[in-house]
């Protein structure tokens, strides 16, 4: 797989008179791809109808002419201020009801077919334009951002009792479905059914549940109908931009509709508040990033991607402006994650942005110039990816031998019903993959409706609350070590306890006969070492106890290929569990230091240094922001 590097760059923001000494720079610097035209609809059409494309057409002229390859975006994330007064109810509206107004971006609601419509139109019209002249598509930009995805409007009430009535048939089938004979909540209609939110105390979380399998469905439908104005003009491969967890829709549902998927990459921006590090992982990684928060969003979106097609859309080059502190990278780290980013499989990388912008929200959001157009720090670095690629052959991606599950249904709803605090999916489920990268494996994320685990050695299943078929199915064929648990198949898909009880898996007698979740600061040993901490399991089982407490109460139950785990273990007893799963499954476990990564593509093997001194290991020093391939 060839390598590529690429840019954010903004002509609008910029005088015409110095496009071509841009291009001309990307172009020597060994960059293939620009990203232009996602937030200029402003300046496409400065009032409805008045469409000013003849500077996109220059700015495309000129990219191509210096031999760089363009991907348009459509502008939608940023519609326009007489958008607004065209369509006034075309905002989202929080959780508690208030509008979220003109003078950002993301103001729209998904929901809004007038507003959709807007938007297939002005991408029909740069399909037509530009079909041709561009090498690939961005769909709008960063479906989410900013707590966007979800909206309590008046077009997301009428749309969900639609979408209630389409997928119910009737009201009484909800009412048995939601269990709404429980507090008198039974409807008979469903245009009596409001929105999940302003109730009183919780609402039914069946309700929440399809409200935000509604609102995902919305972020598809919409991404939809862009996808077919563009494929209706130009053969060019399309994408979107997805972030860093982010899980307020099914990101495999809208990738499926898309040839690439690509996310934007900002370890020192999502450290703090993204990533549930420690005070003292966060000082130790302040300038570095977290070893595995980018690897597990890279292993993510190659799930997403068709055919393991992915980029890094927007990769951090220096200080950003919108997280808690914004330090600089440690030198080389620029070099570093683009470097760690193509050995989980990218075939590009692009820094946001070319030049600084010396105006307006992102003005302290470094780029790789500087706003007087000097070399920024990042464009070094950026000229080293450029030319260690052409010295180094092409690396083959394979199959992983370590698959874990990613599922954003059971995202929402843990987020619906948590059950104690801080008993949240994405964080179990990044546990285990941090649990699995310190032993030294690599690893694929795979979708929860996976059909087949033909090649996986080992496959972990952690929380997913609600099993496909498919899965369950290949559970039972596969010859790998499967762990599953805790609150693995726990609910129906109404959200509800099934009967039989939980995990209720064929050929693995386990039953959860009590849940029980502990305060954040009180985590409970096992006996052989480690603790478990918030989420917790009663299980009755015949099978061979692996696990106990310190009480002796069973924690984890294997028969043959399958084991449950019913208890969510910090990292002592996590390694413990997992090191002995790989030892079982075939596997070369390792005890890494602290702060090296590893990750096997096909014939080569890439080691990162994440730690800000020198790390031994096998007989070699690795520097800070180290990468070594062999």
């Amino acid at each position: 797989m060839k390598r590529t590097l690429g840019t954010c760059y903004y002509p609008e923001h910029w005088p015409e008179e110095i496009w071509a000494e841009d291009a001309r720079r990307m172009a020597e610097l060994g960059l293939t791809w620009v990203r232009i035209g996602e937030f200029a609809w402003s300046r496409l059409e400065p009032s409805p109808g008045d469409l000013h494309f003849d500077w996109l057409d220059r700015a495309i002229t000129t990219l191509t002419d210096a031999g760089l390859k363009v991907v348009l975006g459509t502008p939608t994330a940023t519609p326009p201020r007489w958008m607004l007064t065209k369509h006034p109810d075309m905002l989202a509206v929080d959780a508690q009801g208030h509008p979220r107004k003109f003078g950002s971006r993301r103001h729209y609601c998904f929901s809004h077919d007038r507003y959709r419509e807007e938007s297939v139109r002005i991408t029909r019209l740069l399909a037509e334009r530009f079909g041709t002249r561009v090498a690939a598509w961005q769909t709008d930009n960063e479906y989410g951002c900013h707590d966007t995805t979800i909206s309590y409007s008046k077009s997301a009430e009428h749309a969900f009792r639609d979408w209630l009535a389409q997928k119910y048939q009737s009201p009484d089938a909800l009412n048995r479905a939601w269990g709404n004979v429980f507090w008198s909540m039974d409807y008979a209609s469903f245009d009596d059914i409001d929105l999940p939110n302003l109730t009183v105390t919780e609402p039914n979380p069946a309700h929440v549940l399809n409200f935000r399998r509604f609102t995902s469905d919305q972020v598809a439908r919409f991404n939809q109908a862009q996808v077919d104005a563009i494929r209706a003009h130009s053969d060019a491969p399309i994408s979107h931009n997805y972030m860093g967890r982010v899980t307020e829709f099914d990101h495999f549902d809208v990738g499926r509709q898309m040839e690439i998927a690509t996310w934007d990459s900002y370890p020192l921006g999502f450290l703090e508040d993204r990533v549930g590090a420690s005070a003292e992982d966060q000082r130790h990684y302040a300038r570095q990033g977290d070893p595995d928060f980018q690897a597990f969003h890279h292993d993510l979106y190659r799930a997403v991607g068709q055919d393991g097609r992915w980029w890094v859309m927007e990769q951090q080059p220096g200080p950003v402006n919108w997280a808690p502190s914004n330090p600089a990278p440690l030198p080389g780290m620029v070099r570093f994650w683009t470097w760690e980013a193509f050995a989980h499989g990218a075939e590009c990388v692009a820094y946001f942005r070319w030049r600084q912008a010396p105006f307006a929200q992102e003005q302290y959001h470094a780029g790789l110039l500087r706003p007087d157009s000097a070399e920024a720090e990042a464009f070094v670095e950026a000229a080293q990816v450029s030319d260690e690629i052409k010295q180094m052959p092409d690396v083959e991606q394979v199959q992983a031998p370590v698959a874990l599950v990613f599922d954003y249904a059971s995202q929402w709803a843990w987020a619906t019903q948590p059950q104690g605090t801080g008993c949240d999916y994405f964080q179990l489920v990044f546990d285990v993959y941090k649990g699995l990268r310190q032993i030294g494996l690599s690893v694929d994320i795979i979708p929860p409706d996976t059909a087949t685990l033909d090649g996986y050695a080992l496959v972990l299943a952690p929380g997913v609350i609600t099993l496909t078929d498919a899965f369950k199915s290949a559970i039972s064929n596969t010859d790998a070590q499967v762990i599953l648990g805790p609150r693995t198949n726990a609910k129906t898909a109404a959200l509800s306890i099934p009967v039989p009880l939980p995990p209720a898996i064929e050929n693995l007698d386990v039953t959860v006969s009590r849940v029980e979740t502990l305060r954040p600061d009180s985590p409970e040993p096992f006996a052989d070492g480690g603790h478990y901490k918030l989420w917790r399991e009663q299980i009755e089982t015949t099978e061979e106890i692996v696990e106990t407490d310190a009480d002796g109460r069973p924690l984890m139950a294997r028969a043959h290929h399958l084991s449950y785990l019913a208890a969510w273990p910090e990292a002592e007893a996590l390694r413990r569990i997992l090191t002995r799963a790989a030892i079982a499954a075939g596997l070369d476990p390792q005890d890494l230091p602290k702060d090296i990564r590893i990750r096997d593509t096909g014939t080569t093997r890439f080691t990162f240094n994440h730690g800000p001194e020198p790390v031994e290991f096998h007989g070699q020093t690795i520097p800070p922001a180290g990468v070594l391939w062999t």
